[in-house]
């Protein structure tokens, strides 16, 4: 049958039926998250919090972590008040030892992982790359891009377990387009955009879907060194067609899109979040 034909041919039947035409269209799709258990890294402050928060207002139960326990209870009670169901642990993700705990009583408790925001990165160094040393290598590669690859891995057998899940990694315009004096961060996080790619074929035999996020500026406590000084943010916002600062819900609402059913047929993706930047085609 010729592509016309059988365009003609569904537009027949929609037409005699427009019942079944509707039910066509209205193909069980809803953001509602209720019942799924979302673990996101880092999550006590700026983008993770803004993630763990949307999840949780879709109604997933999620679990929060950062490396400092002062950090994890401020936030499990910032959104407990906000009427989510959310437990939380101190996770440094760059040591086997607290990811297996992040995992472990994230099954205990919840009893199964459904979602993993990978949001957790670090950056220690600041200037030209060629006198960045092993050292800062080993740390950025290992917490930015290792960790993420092994937590997916731990979480996969838990998520077929329920049928399948979601993996959504925050990457950076920056994997994109590397800032000035960033060098080793921007690897980092172009490494990420193809470690989604990598991922994805594999991850959907077992109904598993893996996106990737690319925010621009963001006004977080992280970012702060770019957008606190006047002149580097007034050449940012030049750089954008939408002239203001990205907050952390312009992020956490794209990547509670992407953990949701309305997303069921997006994988190996990223979509970069940026207020315009012209970052790629």
């Amino acid at each position: 049958m010729s592509c016309r034909a059988m365009l003609k041919a569904v537009t027949r039947c929609l037409w005699s039926n427009p019942v079944a035409g509707r039910r066509m269209m209205s193909h069980h799709i809803s953001p509602n998250l209720s019942g799924r258990v979302a673990i996101v890294t880092a999550s006590t402050d700026g983008i993770g919090l803004a993630a763990a928060e949307a999840l949780g207002q879709r109604g997933a139960h999620v679990v929060v972590s950062s490396r400092r326990q002062a950090n994890v209870d401020k936030a499990v009670s910032l959104l407990h008040s906000k009427n989510i169901k959310v437990i939380g642990t101190t996770c440094n993700v760059g040591k086997a030892e607290d990811r297996d705990k992040l995992i472990s009583m994230t099954i205990e408790q919840c009893g199964g992982v459904d979602i993993l925001v990978s949001n957790a990165a670090v950056n220690p160094f600041f200037g030209n790359i060629l006198e960045s040393t092993e050292e800062v290598w080993d740390k950025i590669l290992g917490v930015n891009v290792k960790a993420s690859f092994l937590l997916t891995k731990q979480v996969v057998p838990h998520m077929e377990k329920r049928g399948g899940g979601s993996v959504v990694i925050v990457s950076s315009v920056a994997g994109y387009q590397p800032m000035q004096g960033l060098g080793p961060y921007s690897v980092s996080k172009t490494a990420l955009l193809g470690l989604t790619r990598a991922l994805a074929p594999d991850l959907a035999h077992s109904n598993i879907r893996i996106n990737c996020v690319a925010p621009g500026i963001i006004k977080t406590r992280f970012s702060a060194a770019l957008w606190e000084n006047e002149s580097v943010l007034e050449e940012f916002l030049k750089q954008t067609s939408i002239k203001r600062l990205g907050q952390p819900e312009d992020i956490g609402g794209v990547i509670a899109f992407l953990c949701s059913d309305e997303a069921s047929y997006i994988t190996g993706e990223t979509i970069t979040v940026t207020g315009g930047m012209n970052c790629r085609l």
